[in-house]
């Protein structure tokens, strides 16, 4: 008998207000393509190449690392 344990999956609600706020207008969080436990970042329209938005909250990665 395996007992499998749940699988929490990430909510709006566990996000932190700021970074809501830090959104641009054209940025939505919704479930991940890639792991439909945790939410991804998705765009409503296309995004320039260089567009920045923040502030940056967190540790900075490599490409090589994500």
């Amino acid at each position: 008998n395996t007992t499998e344990s749940p699988v929490a999956v990430e909510t709006l609600d566990d996000v932190p207000e700021h970074v809501l706020r830090g959104l641009p207008e054209d940025v939505r969080l919704f479930p991940s393509a890639v792991d439909k436990t945790r939410l991804g970042v998705w765009a409503t329209k296309s995004i320039l190449k260089g567009k920045k938005f923040g502030p940056f909250v967190g540790d900075k990665k490599k490409r090589s690392q994500v």
